[in-house]
């Protein structure tokens, strides 16, 4: 994250002092991680944007708790704030997700997850509308756990630095929710079929 001839710790220190230059070094170090996160776990309701200024505001006003342990210990504070800030703008989408309608493009994808037939279909778009519409029913921690582990293939070590969960947490969480994952498809499922 930091570059090599960016002194972090000095950086911190300025920016603590209220030195305005110093904070947009420091949004500037950060702002490739935190988009990346936003990206990935943001809800459809709100604007990456919004939610990256979301990010900084929080990251700014809890830098004075911040103590550095590692000489990488910096990136998973700012990227645990991130996660966090993302799943509290998903706990506001879980609620109003049962209501989003599956497309047609989405449909046979549905089929598929429901009977575990091949599918018939090769449309990528839909298979990822599907993702977007069953996600937004699921609670943030399985919605997060599932995009870590299973989309973007990271290892249970990775996700506990992200989220601060245990190994045996993240393992737990991620078949759990797999599990609500698979009941949600064949309740859509039936949805349409009936």
């Amino acid at each position: 994250m930091p570059e090599p001839d960016t002194d972090l710790d000095a950086c911190l220190e300025r920016v603590l002092a209220g030195d305005p230059e110093a904070s947009r070094a420091l949004i500037a170090l950060c702002h490739p991680l935190v988009r990346r996160i936003v990206r990935a776990y943001r809800p459809r309701s709100v604007t990456v944007e919004d939610l990256t200024q979301d990010v900084f505001i929080k990251m700014f006003a809890h830098l004075h708790h911040y103590e550095p342990r590692a000489e990488k210990a910096f990136e998973p504070w700012v990227a645990r704030i991130a996660v966090n800030t993302c799943k509290d703008a998903l706990r506001g989408e879980a609620r109003r997700s049962a209501s989003i309608p599956i497309s047609e493009a989405a449909a046979p994808w549905l089929e598929f997850l429901a009977t575990e037939r091949e599918p018939a279909v090769e449309d990528e778009l839909g298979a990822r509308e599907l993702v977007d519409v069953l996600f937004a029913e699921l609670p943030p921690e399985d919605r997060l756990v599932l995009t870590l582990v299973d989309l973007e293939g990271r290892s249970s070590a990775e996700v506990a630095a992200l989220t601060g969960w245990s190994r045996a947490l993240v393992k737990v969480r991620a078949f759990r929710a797999r599990l609500r994952l698979r009941a949600v498809a064949a309740r859509r499922g039936e949805g349409l079929r009936g």
